[in-house]
């Protein structure tokens, strides 16, 4: 119950319903705060308690000074908690694991149980094997079910083991997208209470749900087992930053071209830590298709979330995704009583403001290694030229002495060029060049979820297919929407038969090669690309594009829209300018153009109109969370514990809470540290946390062979995230990773200072030895260390190889949280200075002296770090609230939730 100090319970009356309320108008100053605002104050207002939130916390939000930094910390308790496999799975092993360790320390396991409701889609695990043929889609999932048997019967007991955890079954769609369109409820019913849906998700992309008006973004998996347990989530006020939409989107644009520019725009303004609130007549006019697109995109701004207020908008959407008519009804009335309302004239108390008019958005796409850096369409093809050659060796840097037998017009221009001939399996022959698009795929919540941008590509698929155009032949096009109803919508407007004839057809339904699942290349692409060290590339309708990330064979990434990704798998290259150039040629051998095949804006509206309705909703998520056949027939435990196979390679009892005693063990000082990894700027938890597929000569693929799994089904990182002993293994072993200790290697490599010379060793090697000799490690850092996904084994990964501190530049948000999570110390050159400014080399032995202090109940704002070298200097502590303070003194936040509920 509230401590109800302003007297804000009231009543809302809508229909013959009645729902208990805290009215936002009972505290002064809130009428001025930006919408995101009102939404935390609510749920201070609802959750007061007199102790962790209090009434002073509740004035410091109400008289918010804008222009302020942030430094008021409050208790933020979400309304739910949502989950993707990948990140889910270590959650429900360590609720499990929990239950163990609470049985051990005399308590009862029944306490560990979602307290808010929690929900989990399998999404992450399918992988487009096969494509290209009808049954493409049933081959896959056959595939996903074989590797992941065991970590799917671990869930399905998670679902009846636990209460208040649901799981949405392989084969149905991407969280993010089943979010938006089944899972959120704009506005809670809870207990007789009615109040804004808020939640944290186990994936950055969590804030897709905030066009809908949902206030909510991304947490480690760690964050969210707290969250799940009844924690508030500790947080300082933000700095909310407006961003004013005037105008429309002229014809030929789409919500892709939008959501880079804005995205271009936010990094560049510098939006880390800080709430972006869209406001202004062009919110209005801004579909909520394309609100969720721009909302997806919060993390590749850097922002915390990005989000839309409520309107009519809203409840059409509302309406057409099946929410019944009591729900829609009740968001209105809540939303305008609260004053959560958009009023496009109102311009609230921003800490800054952007403004973009939607009429000078142009195509666009973005590339080759970062969401950020968009690149106009009409300047693709220049672009390339001069990117590429960051891609390929000195010898390929193109000009005539490089290539005096070749002839070619790209050569003689500066160009690299390596035309490579390819035979396939039938027997034709073709050749690709550095460029040549050998990945196109539709595919991601960002864009799948768009109806607009979606019937778009469809109909370029259609006019291509009608010119007698089709994919080249060593393009691997994939069609991975993020849930049924899209399907349903080809299939009604007839458009499906068109994109299987250009090669895209279904390949599963979840995020595939967005987060790395692109399957293989055919062997003979593949084989060509390796054997001459071309410089391929990628492009896709997603919202990560980071080195290493879409393939091992793909040098180059770049994101467009889906009707761009189905143009250039047409053209077959990034060289070619597809905004003049011809794409190919029609049966009578005249030349075709984009703009031959590009669709109005009233097909696609009309094809919008006509072949989507609310009935498609209610078939898809009527009985969501039971799944099919094949999901049900998986045999499972029963019992409040769970009963661990010790031969499982995907699901083991992780070592976290080994040893652990109700009493805490004091912090103490480093001493004697080496480095683990010097790295540069912009290192992403991509390049930390194991992801993708496991090689077999590596130290994870090593351990499965070991263990008895044969290579074929060694399956990827991300399937086996339930395994601590191959997420260790994987940790810090991206393929694109640089350790500038191990100048000239690329990959999992350091140096071993164990042993004479220090010799370069694996990571995962090195760290088991400087273990077994009690040294602590560190890693140094750059600039945005962390940013990327929110992935937890980034942070424990880099807890259980041994890491007790990481200095950087700066930070992005959700890995410094985790790092703290883990018990691993996140500190921060001083403003101004590096590694390389100080001359440090990763070579030297570290102290870090100070940290003691935090066992007085106090943060440090400062440590003394010192090397055996002679350098010194204050590192900034990065435990930025004292709730942060409390899991770090805790050895961990599941430490600290462990020792809360077993006091309770």
């Amino acid at each position: 119950m509230s401590a109800n100090s302003f007297d804000a319970r009231s009543t809302l009356q809508v229909g013959d319903e009645s729902y208990e309320i805290f009215r936002l108008d009972k505290v002064e100053g809130a009428a001025r705060l930006p919408y995101s605002l009102k939404v935390l104050l609510e749920n201070l207002l609802r959750t007061e308690d007199g102790a962790n939130i209090t009434a002073d916390h509740i004035r410091a939000l109400g008289g918010w000074d804008s222009q302020a930094q942030p430094s008021q910390e409050i208790q933020f308790t979400p309304a739910r908690v949502i989950m993707q496999d990948f990140t889910g799975v270590p959650c429900v092993v360590d609720l499990a694991t929990m239950r163990e360790a609470v049985k051990e320390l005399g308590g009862d396991p029944a306490k560990i149980n979602p307290l808010a409701p929690a929900e989990l889609v399998i999404d992450h695990s399918v992988i487009a094997d096969k494509f290209g043929t009808k049954d493409a889609f049933g081959q896959n999932v056959e595939l996903e079910y074989g590797r992941n048997k065991e970590r799917y019967q671990f869930l399905r007991w998670g679902q009846t083991a636990f209460d208040e955890f649901k799981v949405v079954p392989p084969g149905t769609g991407i969280v993010h997208q089943v979010n938006i369109e089944h899972l959120a409820r704009t506005v809670m019913v809870r207990n007789g209470q009615a109040y804004p849906d808020t939640l944290v998700g186990t994936d950055s992309h969590t804030t897709m749900v905030n066009g809908l008006g949902v206030l909510g973004w991304g947490v480690g998996g760690i964050e969210a087992e707290a969250a799940m347990l009844g924690q508030p989530v500790s947080m300082l006020i933000p700095r909310v930053v407006g961003f004013k939409l005037t105008g429309e989107l002229k014809p030929g644009t789409t919500a892709t071209d939008l959501v880079l520019t804005i995205t271009e725009m936010l990094r560049k303004h510098g939006v880390v830590g800080k709430f972006v609130e869209f406001y202004g007549e062009g919110v209005a006019a801004t579909s909520l298709a394309n609100r969720a697109t721009i909302g997806n995109m919060s993390p590749e701004f850097g922002s915390t979330a990005a989000i839309f207020p409520i309107d009519d908008e809203t409840l059409k959407y509302l309406r057409l995704t099946g929410r019944d008519e009591q729900q829609v009804a009740l968001v209105e009335a809540y939303a305008k009583e609260q004053g959560l309302w958009l009023d496009p004239a109102a311009e609230p108390d921003f800490s800054e403001k952007l403004e973009l008019d939607l009429a000078t958005v142009v195509p666009s796409i973005a590339g080759p290694k970062r969401p950020q850096d968009r690149i106009v369409l009409a300047n693709a093809a220049t672009q390339f030229e001069r990117d590429v050659l960051n891609y390929v060796s000195d010898a390929d840097e193109a000009g005539e002495e490089s290539f005096p037998a070749s002839d070619s017009p790209a050569a003689a221009n500066g160009v690299p060029t390596r035309p490579t001939t390819v035979t396939a399996p039938d027997g034709s022959t073709y050749e690709i060049d550095h460029g040549a698009v050998t990945v196109a795929a539709i595919t991601s919540c960002t864009n799948t979820s768009n109806p607009y941008v979606m019937v778009a590509a469809a109909l370029v698929a259609k006019k291509a297919v009608e010119k007698g155009l089709t994919r080249k032949p060593w393009v691997k096009t994939t069609l991975a929407p993020g849930s049924k109803v899209v399907t349903d919508y080809f299939d009604k407007a007839g458009l499906t038969p068109y994109l299987d004839k250009v090669g895209f057809n279904l390949v599963g339904y979840g995020c595939t090669t967005c987060i790395g699942n692109s399957g293989p290349l055919p062997e003979e692409v593949s084989k060509a690309v390796n054997e001459h060290d071309l410089a391929v590339t990628s492009v896709l309708s997603g919202n990560r594009n980071f080195e290493g990330r879409i393939n091992p064979d793909v040098k180059m990434n770049y994101l467009a829209s889906p009707p761009l990704v189905v143009a250039y798998a047409l053209a077959g290259s990034m060289k070619v300018n597809i905004t003049e150039d011809a794409l190919g040629t029609d049966t009578d051998g005249n030349p075709v153009f984009l703009k031959d095949i590009w669709p109005t804006e009233a097909e696609v509206n009309d094809v919008v109109a006509n072949a989507i309705g609310e009935d498609m909703f209610n078939k898809s998520y009527q009985d969501v969370f039971a799944g099919d056949a094949q999901w049900q027939a998986l045999s499972i435990p029963t019992g409040n514990t769970f009963e661990w196979d010790p031969q499982s390679t995907y699901v083991r009892k992780p070592p976290y809470f080994e040893g652990m005693t109700m009493e805490t063990t004091p912090v103490s000082d480093i001493s004697g540290a080496r480095v683990l990894a010097k790295l540069g700027d912009s290192v992403t938890t991509d390049h930390i946390s194991p992801a993708g597929a496991i090689k077999a000569d590596t130290p994870a693929g090593q351990y499965l062979t070991e263990h008895g799994v044969e290579r074929r089904d060694f399956n990827s990182y991300g399937s086996r995230r339930g395994n601590h002993e191959v997420m260790i293994r994987g940790t810090f072993a991206n393929i694109r990773l640089r350790n500038q200790i191990a100048p000239g290697t690329e990959g999992g490599y350091t140096r071993d200072f164990t042993q004479d010379g220090g010799p370069v060793s694996f990571i995962y090697d090195a760290s088991q030895n400087y273990q077994a000799a009690g040294t602590p490690l560190v890693i140094l850092a750059g600039k945005e260390y962390g940013s990327g996904s929110s992935r937890d084994w980034a942070a424990k990964g880099t807890a259980l190889l041994g890491v007790k501190a990481v200095v950087a530049e700066s930070y992005e948000r959700i890995h410094r949280s985790n790092l703290i999570g883990m018990g691993v110390l996140p500190l921060q050159f001083p403003e101004g200075q590096s590694a390389e400014s100080l001359g440090l080399t990763g070579e030297e032995t570290f102290s870090v002296t100070g940290v003691t202090e935090l066992n007085d109940g106090t943060t440090p704002r400062t440590v003394k770090v010192a090397t055996d070298s002679g350098v010194e200097f204050d590192a900034v502590v990065r435990i930025d609230t004292p709730g942060e303070a409390d899991y770090y003194r805790n050895g961990g936040i599941m430490q600290y939730v462990l020792r809360s509920l077993i006091r309770k």
